[in-house]
């Protein structure tokens, strides 16, 4: 691996890593679900490169022939796999603007999305990064990037559109947004990430999604809404 591939990075700071052979495709597999667990139960100072060779079975060698560094193994792991947290959750928006009940769809839209984004492997994830973002920012621009590909970003065309129609008067529908995502994903993420052991069940996580649906359709609603 020369010097130029070995320092690649994308536009995020996240090390570009070439797609590996065959033979070494079940290599590196091993090594990235390896570090990928030591570096969620350790964070990244505390977890042993001698920890993620006993786990893939893979020799440290091989580990810093495919990575480099503990540093860009642990930015291309996590890097990986922060784009698959929300994947397909932008689809999920394709509905709303012809839903006939807006309340009814917002508020399923909001489960939906809490039922993945609150899933325990999410929120550890969510933790490490924030743990580590001073050491390593590219993360925290990464992951506040994906929100807004997968979220906030199709959300907005929809209120547009709603507004447009409207369904919604919202003139600053990037801003509705926000409040949207605030009033019902804040409090629970807020909680699962900083106290996962709090009790929030199905009838509370639901209150929250409703009231917050709520609180934007009395602020937003349109004339043309039924």
């Amino acid at each position: 691996m020369g010097a130029d591939t070995a320092d690649a990075t994308d536009e995020y700071g996240i090390p570009v890593i070439p797609d590996p052979t065959d033979a070494a495709q079940r290599k590196r597999r091993a090594i990235i679900e390896a570090a990928l667990t030591e570096f969620l139960a350790e964070g990244y100072s505390a977890a042993s490169m001698d920890a993620i060779t006993s786990r893939s079975g893979v020799s440290k060698a091989t580990i810093y022939k495919h990575f480099g560094s503990k540093e860009r193994l642990f930015l291309a792991v996590i890097g990986g796999v922060l784009p698959q947290t929300y994947a397909g959750l932008e689809s999920s928006t394709s509905t709303l603007v012809d839903a006939p009940d807006l309340r009814a769809a917002l508020v399923d839209l909001g489960t939906a999305w809490a039922h993945v984004l609150l899933r325990p492997d999410i929120m550890s994830l969510r933790r490490l990064v924030i743990g580590e973002t001073e050491r390593f920012p590219q993360l925290g621009r990464l992951w506040y990037r994906l929100s807004y590909d997968m979220i906030n970003g199709p959300l907005t065309e929809a209120f547009t559109e709603l507004d447009r129609r409207g369904r919604l008067t919202a003139p600053e529908p990037e801003l509705a947004v926000q409040q949207l995502v605030a009033a019902t994903l804040g409090v629970p993420q807020l909680m699962r990430t900083f106290a996962p052991d709090e009790e929030l069940d199905d009838a509370r996580l639901a209150t929250l999604i409703g009231s917050g649906v709520d609180l934007l359709l009395a602020r937003y609603a349109g004339p043309g809404q039924a």
